[in-house]
C-alpha cells in the first residue's frame, strides 16, 4: 500500500492499519470496491465488527484483536485530529453496549483509547 504526501489522515490510518494488520487486506478490498475508494468511517464498522469476533473467539484467520487495539492505541496516542476523530468515532463509538456480547473488550482498551471511550460512553 503506498502513502500519497498529503492524503486525508483517516485515509491514511486505514492504509496504515491494512499494512501493519493484512488480515483485513480482504476487507479493504472488498471496500473500496463497493465505495468506489477509501471511506474511512464507513470501513471502521467492519474493522470494528472483526475486532469484536475476534475477541469474542467467533473468526479463525481474522485479524487478532491484541494486535487492533495496540495499532489504534499507537495511532490515538499521536494526537492527530482527523485520526482520533476516525477511532474515536467509527471504532470506540460502535464497540458493544454493555448488554451485547463482546462488552467486554472495552477492558481491554488501553490508557488513551480507555480515556477517549470514557469521555463518548461513560456508562459504557
Amino acid at each position: 500500500m503506498t502513502t500519497t504526501p498529503g492524503e486525508h489522515p483517516g485515509v491514511q490510518l486505514v492504509n496504515d492499519l491494512v499494512t501493519r494488520i493484512p488480515e483485513f487486506r480482504n476487507v479493504y478490498e472488498d471496500h473500496v470496491f463497493c465505495q468506489g475508494g477509501v471511506q474511512p468511517h464507513v470501513f471502521f464498522w467492519e474493522v470494528v465488527q472483526d475486532t469484536v469476533r475476534s475477541f469474542l473467539g467467533e473468526e479463525r484467520g481474522s485479524a487478532d484483536w491484541r494486535r487492533t487495539l495496540a495499532f489504534l492505541e499507537e495511532q490515538c496516542a499521536r494526537g492527530v485530529l482527523d485520526v482520533d476523530e476516525v477511532i474515536v468515532t467509527s471504532f470506540l463509538g460502535d464497540l458493544p453496549s454493555p448488554q451485547e456480547p463482546g462488552h467486554a473488550i472495552v477492558h481491554q482498551l488501553g490508557p488513551v483509547l480507555s480515556a477517549k471511550f470514557v469521555r463518548i460512553r461513560p456508562l459504557g
